[in-house]
């Protein structure tokens, strides 16, 4: 049987935030996806988020994927900084509080690396748990002095390793410097946005999730 996800509107800081949640029953845990950068088309349904949705259903967890501000039919105008964080502690309030004590993991690609990166130690700062966190080919050059990265969860940095958007030797500088526990996995062979390579990133991510 096909489990698809239910169009949700979720109350954000400038208005509501066009969301897709996925409720599977005895789930493992939920994860909150944020996708990559609006002003360059980036949305929900852009298929590597597609992908690690599925993934995360596969897996047994509860999801929620959603548009940032003056995307889709989310209200507001873009802000390609802390806006967009705003949105997406919005959208994970509304997702604790439909499952209060599932482990919450956290997904990010591209833009939506930095997204959730900052939304994690937000999180973190306010004594909400996250078990993981995985940053894909992420935005860490807008990771500011104001973005702490979570220091009690797990950390998967994904990154592929022919990447035309955000140059990896950017993302491999960021983890050599990186003081706290984490794990690079380089995608060889592999753009940004991962064609003819998104089973690959389906397996490195599934088998995380599911331990």
């Amino acid at each position: 049987m096909l489990i698809r996800e239910t169009p949700v509107f979720i109350d954000g800081p400038v208005g509501q935030l066009e969301a897709l949640y996925l409720d599977v029953a005895d789930a493992r845990g939920m994860v909150l996806l944020c996708h990559p950068n609006p002003v360059q088309g980036g949305t929900m349904t852009n298929k590597v988020v597609s992908m690690l949705q599925r993934t995360a259903r596969d897996a047994g967890y509860v999801t929620l994927r959603f548009n940032y501000r003056g995307v889709g039919a989310s209200a507001g105008n873009h802000d390609m900084g802390s806006g967009e964080v705003d949105d997406a502690e919005a959208a994970v309030r509304w997702l604790l509080a439909q499952h209060p004590g599932l482990p919450l993991t956290l997904m990010g690609f591209s833009f939506g690396g930095f997204v959730a990166t900052s939304l994690g130690g937000r999180l973190e700062a306010d004594g909400v748990a996250i078990k993981h966190l995985f940053m894909v080919a992420p935005a860490v050059m807008r990771l500011g002095e104001h973005d702490s990265v979570p220091q009690h969860c797990a950390l998967s940095l994904i990154q592929p390793d022919t990447d035309e958007v955000i140059d990896p030797n950017i993302v491999y500088q960021w983890s050599d410097a990186l003081a706290r526990p984490h794990e690079l996995l380089k995608v060889a062979e592999c753009g940004h946005f991962f064609h003819g390579k998104l089973t690959d990133l389906k397996d490195l991510v599934l088998p995380r999730l599911s331990n």
